[in-house]
């Protein structure tokens, strides 16, 4: 059982900086408590989506989103969304029908992104380099464990998925 700690002081010994740690794996880690160094680690992920903590009520993941490319036209029923762009240019698309943006807005470093549920979209990536950011599902939106090394990988998984789902 997990027990508050009141007054906790740790000694300057054990205060050791983020940039000392060796770099961590990236897989799931979900379920367990977690502390991370989100744009370090985001920066690192080159696969096109990679879950790094799913939950019961909530999902991470990380994306690498190609030059050129784009993530797709997509929707969740029941799923908020939370993008956080840490590297990269891009225009993010919503709108109320596939491939019917109604909403459309320039997006790079630092910019945060909301998807309500039931909210058609798509993020392009408009720069040099590949865009990469992560996301937030609420609830998850993945298996646990998801890698999808290439769009096209997802693309064919998430098909597999909504089959048996």
């Amino acid at each position: 059982m997990f027990r508050h700690i009141y007054n906790y002081r740790p000694d300057e010994s054990s205060m050791k900086s983020r940039f000392h740690r060796p770099a961590m794996t990236i897989r799931d880690y979900g379920k367990m408590p977690f502390v991370v160094d989100i744009e370090d680690i985001t920066k690192r992920n080159t696969n096109f989506r990679t879950a790094l903590w799913t939950g019961n009520f909530l999902q991470l993941t990380l994306m690498s989103i190609g030059v050129g490319e784009n993530i797709g036209w997509e929707m969740h029923p029941d799923v908020d969304q939370f993008l956080r762009i840490e590297e990269g240019r891009g225009v993010i698309v919503m709108g109320k029908a596939e491939g019917a943006a109604d909403f459309q807005e320039n997006v790079e470093d630092d910019s945060a992104i909301i998807i309500p549920a039931g909210m058609w979209h798509n993020l392009y990536n408009t720069g040099r380099e590949p865009l990469k950011l992560y996301s937030i599902y609420a609830p998850p939106n993945h298996p646990f464990g998801t890698t999808h090394p290439t769009k096209k990988d997802a693309m064919e998984e998430n098909y597999r998925y909504r089959l048996w789902r």
